[in-house]
């Protein structure tokens, strides 16, 4: 099992490793291609985009700048939308839907880390001293809109139809249709067709 397999695995592997090295310094040097494009410069920038993500579907729109650790470990569906300083630590899967839209500085993150210090510097594996880390997917369903500054912990998987408040971090599932908000980010209340702007009559 490569290193790489251990991370799907859910087993502790080693981000030093020569392959994942090459693998992250592929996305890393593709968002600061990325990032030094103007706005107007859509076909190199949507171009490179493709390159970054292992999918990411048609009407999708990365604001920029981006920061992508492997990219190939994430899917996004259509008509994504992620605004300033989009950060994604994809080594275990990330999985987007349809129709989501993030605020300025949304970050996921999917590694974790020991939590006794000598553990973070090096763990025993088959007789060898490495430096490990483990992780766990994260996945958002479809029609998602998250604040500014959300950050979505390793493991967490959000349901479709989820607002998450700005500056919310999530750290526990989130189930469909409601408003989450919260550090520890908690169910709020249920959306429901009383959230109608339609209903707001001052806006129109």
């Amino acid at each position: 099992m490569n290193e790489e397999e251990k991370i799907f695995a859910g087993k502790l592997f080693c981000p030093g490793d020569d392959e994942l090295r090459a693998l992250k310094l592929r996305c890393h040097n593709l968002c600061t291609e990325y990032n030094t494009l103007y706005e107007n410069e859509t076909e190199e920038r949507n171009s490179i985009i493709k390159e970054i993500f292992s999918e990411i579907g048609e009407g999708s729109f990365l604001q920029g700048p981006i920061y992508i650790h492997y990219g190939c470990h994430t899917k996004i569906g259509k008509k994504f939308f992620g605004n300033f300083n989009l950060t994604i630590q994809d080594d275990a899967p990330v999985t987007i839907g349809d129709n989501c839209n993030f605020g300025p500085n949304v970050t996921i993150v999917t590694p974790l880390h020991p939590l006794i210090a000598s553990e973070r510097n090096s763990v025993i594996i088959e007789g060898e001293s490495k430096r490990v880390c483990y992780a766990k997917p994260v996945i958002i369903g479809n029609d998602c809109w998250f604040g500014a500054n959300v950050v979505v912990c390793p493991g967490v998987t959000i349901g479709d139809g989820v607002v998450i408040g700005a500056g919310s971090v999530v750290t526990k599932d989130i189930p469909s249709n409601v408003v989450a908000v919260g550090n520890p980010c908690r169910v709020l209340r249920e959306i429901t067709d009383k959230d109608s702007v339609y209903l707001i009559k001052e806006l129109f």
